[in-house]
């Protein structure tokens, strides 16, 4: 698929690796449906920075992806706005440290809503609109975490582990017009609560001894969108060889 003229939804698109993947997407030509929950003054500055620097539509939609009626909503919005979608970046996340033995049930219902209910539903409802058009790509952004969960995120983890079930459910599900794949972002983007001895620990344990960035995300992401039609149901690891090292 080229982007060039394409419409692209990116859902956390107004801050950290949501605005790398926005801002790839519309330098390659897409038009971008940003959408944000409380960064409204991000996303704004990132919409006002793609139609400045690229010359690209770019359009904000608010949304609780914890309600899923919001999530629907948006989706309809965004086919209102653009007439279609073309693509589908399922980004937004919730990641809080939940340490065992102190997890609520709000705990899990946060991050399971977020990070695997909503992409769920969005799909269905962008998906169905990509088969009707013959063509579309869906990118799920994962976490290498949900093959090998971090201590103390269990909710984080088991919601990431799922979204990779989710991944390889769609692929089949939307199949032949629609191709499905997931990115695992390893150390990518540290907490700014991270210790210097901390972020080095995490640094030592990659096998390339340096942290990820953002664009790392976002190249991957281009390469699934734009490198091969003949790509679904993958996996694709961005994280400095943490997963094997």
């Amino acid at each position: 698929m080229r982007l060039q003229g394409k419409v692209a939804l990116v859902t956390g698109a107004a801050r950290r690796v949501g605005r790398s993947i926005a801002m790839a997407l519309a330098q390659r030509g897409a038009k971008i449906a940003i959408h944000y929950h409380h960064s409204r003054n991000e996303a704004q500055r990132l919409a006002d920075e793609v139609r400045d620097s690229f010359g690209r539509e770019a359009f904000l939609f608010k949304a609780d992806l914890a309600d899923v009626r919001d999530v629907q909503k948006m989706a309809q919005a965004v086919v209102k706005q653009f007439k279609t979608v073309h693509v589908l970046v399922n980004n937004a996340s919730v990641y809080e440290k939940t340490p065992f033995g102190d997890v609520a049930a709000a705990d899990w219902d946060a991050n399971l809503n977020v990070n695997l209910r909503a992409p769920f539903f969005l799909s269905q409802e962008i998906g169905a609109v990509m088969k009707e058009n013959g063509e579309g790509k869906i990118v799920n952004i994962a976490d290498w975490a949900g093959k090998r969960p971090y201590a103390d995120y269990i909710p984080y983890c088991v919601s990431k582990a799922g979204l990779l079930a989710l991944n390889a459910a769609l692929a089949k599900a939307l199949a032949p017009e629609v191709q499905v794949n997931a990115v695992l972002p390893g150390p990518v983007l540290l907490p700014e609560s991270f210790s210097p001895k901390a972020r080095q620990a995490v640094i030592n344990a990659t096998l390339v001894k340096r942290l990820g960035s953002p664009e790392d995300v976002a190249q991957a992401v281009l390469f699934l969108l734009e490198g091969s039609d003949f790509i679904t149901g993958a996996e694709i690891n961005v994280d400095g060889g943490r997963m094997i090292a």
